[in-house]
């Protein structure tokens, strides 16, 4: 008798990431000097990486990030992305990676202040409103961006609303990932980080929060009652050293994402599980309803979708070998299939992977010239 296939199962939804961390395994440089808290961690690291990036060196790594994401049984990436030196028409890099293997995305630029001032912040917004009316591409979606509460000025939190507004779309930024984010808001004269989003009307019902480290309670219920999603990064909470996120546990509205580490959703949902244990917090058994989470905040988004390319209908079957990285066997998004008998087959991983090495050298070169 011959063993019973495994079951299809509904794609992985990673609910926050960076698509432009893709280089990053390709022997990224560490910081020197080693940072020393969170803050640090962007100066030094990640806020670096993003002012390096050019066109090149994103369209590498998106399609890498894409390609594996696609392999490990994940079909949506709700990214959240900024590079500073290539605003104007990055979106359409990540965008056209995305329908060219295949994956389901929901794209933004995250508008900050941290390295120009307002016009680099207005730039971002642009960006934002120029992808959300160009954009044709049949499984991907726009999001409005903010990079956090404590890189943008009050006109630019104004500036975000009206677009939302306008576009009648939800916003996508992180909060109180850090007690930093929580320390900013209060000297502006607000109890937090939400509370300053909320008092210039940034959040419309579906905008996503990511990572709510620093959140109350009282918040996290404030938040579900307003209809806005939370979204967990448990490695990533951890590789920055900026706590647990206990109250999450207030929210049935908390979907998980990986914020740039690789999109294999069951490695996160084991570390999520793994941490709550030795936290003693409530949500032990959280990594599915994390996962179905994602699921249904993406399917917000893809309502207006006609049925045959509805999120609700991507299907994973996964490699019943077992092993540390989830593999998947066949993948199906929007009725396309993507990976069929273990094998990308929208595109050349091979080349993928060696396009990805020879564009990692220069972005390393570029990133160790800034100050």
């Amino acid at each position: 008798m011959s063993a019973k296939a495994p079951p299809a199962l509904a794609g992985y939804v990673n609910a926050h990431t960076h698509l432009y961390s893709g280089l990053a395994p390709f022997g990224m440089p560490p910081a020197d000097p080693a940072p020393r808290n969170f803050v640090e961690i962007l100066e030094r690291v990640w806020w670096r990486l993003d002012r390096a990036l050019d066109e090149a060196s994103l369209r590498a790594a998106a399609r890498l990030y894409v390609a594996e994401a696609l392999l490990h049984g994940t079909t949506t990436l709700v990214d959240h992305h900024e590079s500073p030196r290539l605003i104007e028409g990055s979106l359409d890099v990540l965008a056209d990676a995305c329908h060219e293997l295949g994956a389901r995305a929901l794209l933004c630029y995250g508008a900050t202040e941290r390295n120009g001032g307002r016009d680099e912040a207005e730039q971002g917004l642009a960006e934002c409103r120029r992808f959300a009316r160009d954009n044709r591409r049949p499984l991907v979606r726009a999001l409005v961006g903010l990079h956090a509460s404590f890189t943008v000025s009050d006109a630019t939190l104004r500036e975000a609303a009206e677009l939302c507004a306008e576009l009648g779309v939800p916003l996508h930024v992180h909060v109180a990932e850090d007690a930093a984010d929580v320390q900013d808001a209060r000297r502006r004269g607000h109890a937090g980080p939400l509370e300053r989003l909320l008092a210039f009307g940034c959040l419309p019902p579906g905008s996503i929060l990511a990572h709510g480290v620093h959140l109350e309670e009282s918040q996290v219920r404030e938040a579900a009652a307003r209809g806005l999603w939370l979204v967990q990064n448990p490695r990533s909470n951890q590789g920055n050293r900026v706590g647990y996120p206990r109250a999450l546990a207030a929210s049935g509205r908390v979907a998980l994402g990986t914020d740039g580490y690789p999109a294999d959703m069951p490695a996160e949902a084991r570390v999520l599980e793994r941490l709550a244990r030795e936290h003693g917090a409530e949500e032990v058994e959280a990594a599915g309803p994390r996962l179905s989470a994602g699921a249904r905040m993406v399917a917000e988004r893809f309502a207006d979708a006609p049925s045959a390319l509805a999120p609700a209908d991507d299907r994973v079957v996964l490699d019943a070998a077992p092993g540390e990285a989830t593999r998947a066997a066949s993948v199906t998004v929007g009725g396309r299939v993507v990976v069929a008998d273990g094998r990308l087959v929208t595109g050349d991983l091979d080349e993928i992977r060696a396009r990805a090495r020879e564009a990692a050298t220069g972005l390393w070169r570029r990133m160790e010239a800034l100050a």
